[in-house]
C-alpha cells in the first residue's frame, strides 16, 4: 500500500493534532503536525534529508495571526526564526524548495482575493476548515493527482482576482523591462533581501553607486519604498539574486548582460 505522507500546520494546537488524529486513523496516511512555519520548515527540511519527504501540506491560512492585506509573498528562509510566517507566505516558500510537495489551504472562510494568492504562490486546494473528513481526504488525494480544488462559490471571485492580477504582472512586467541590465541584478538583489551594503558587496561596487541605482530603480518602476519595489518584482516574477552562486560571477554576469 503507498502511504501519503501529510504535514499539518497550524498554530492552534488542539485542531492541529485533532485534525492529525482523524487523518491518521486512515489506514494509508501518516501524519505530523507542527505549529508554525519555521517549524514546519524544519519539520520539511529533516524529512528530505531522511529520504522521507512529505506529499502533502495543510496550511492555516491565518497561520501566525497575519492580517489580510496586500503584501509579497516572502520565502520562509527569509523569515526569522522568532518571525511569524503567515500561511500563504508558507505556501510559496516550501512550494519554491520542494516543488513536489502539494498544498491545500485550511481555511475559516471563503476569501476570493486571498484563494486567489494561495494559487499563485502555488497551493493546489483551498477548503473550509469545517469540511467533512471525507471530504478533506476527497482533497487530499485529488492534488497528489495534479487536481485543483476550490469550493463552487469561490470560482468566480477566484477568476476576477486572477484575471486581475494577470492585468497587474504585464505593467510590473513593462515596468521591470523599462530598468537596465544592471538596475534588474540589484533589484534581483533587494527581492532577496540584501540591504545597501550587502548589494554593494556581491556586485563589487561603491555603496553610494549601489544607493544611486536604488533610486534609479525606484523611480522606474514608480514606487517610493523598496518593500513595493520588491511586490512589484514579484508580481513580475522577478526572483531573487542566487544567493549561494560565486559573487564575482553574478557580477560579471550582471557587467556583460
Amino acid at each position: 500500500m503507498v502511504r501519503i505522507r501529510v504535514l499539518v500546520v497550524d498554530d492552534h494546537r488542539i485542531f492541529a493534532e485533532s485534525l492529525a488524529a482523524a487523518l491518521a486513523a486512515e489506514p494509508d496516511v501518516d501524519v505530523s503536525a507542527a505549529g508554525s512555519g519555521p517549524a514546519a520548515l524544519r519539520c520539511l527540511e529533516r524529512a528530505a534529508a531522511e529520504g522521507r519527504r512529505y506529499d502533502v501540506l495543510l496550511v492555516d491560512a491565518d497561520l501566525g495571526g497575519a492580517v489580510p492585506g496586500p503584501r509579497p509573498a516572502v520565502p520562509v528562509q527569509e523569515v526569522g526564526e522568532d518571525g511569524l510566517v503567515d500561511g500563504i507566505s508558507l505556501v510559496a516558500g516550501v512550494r519554491a524548495a520542494q516543488p513536489h510537495l502539494r498544498v491545500v489551504v485550511l481555511a475559516e472562510k471563503d476569501d476570493p482575493r486571498r484563494a486567489a494568492l494561495a494559487l499563485q504562490a502555488g497551493a493546489s486546494g483551498w477548503v473550509a476548515k469545517d469540511c467533512s473528513l471525507s471530504r478533506l481526504l476527497t482533497v487530499i488525494r485529488g492534488v497528489l493527482r495534479d487536481e485543483t480544488h476550490l469550493p463552487p462559490a469561490l470560482l468566480t471571485g477566484v477568476l476576477r482576482e486572477l484575471t486581475a492580477a494577470r492585468k497587474h504582472r504585464t505593467e510590473s512586467e513593462r515596468l521591470v523591462e523599462s530598468l537596465t541590465p544592471r538596475e534588474r541584478e540589484v533589484l534581483r538583489c533587494m527581492v532577496a533581501g540584501l540591504g545597501r551594503k550587502a548589494v554593494a558587496e556581491r556586485l563589487f561596487l561603491s555603496p553610494h553607486t549601489v544607493r544611486t541605482h536604488m533610486q534609479n530603480v525606484l523611480g522606474k518602476l514608480g514606487v517610493h519604498s523598496t518593500l513595493a519595489a520588491v511586490a512589484l518584482a514579484r508580481r513580475a516574477g522577478v526572483g531573487p539574486v542566487d544567493l549561494g552562486a560565486p559573487a564575482r560571477m553574478v557580477a560579471e554576469e550582471s557587467s556583460s548582460a
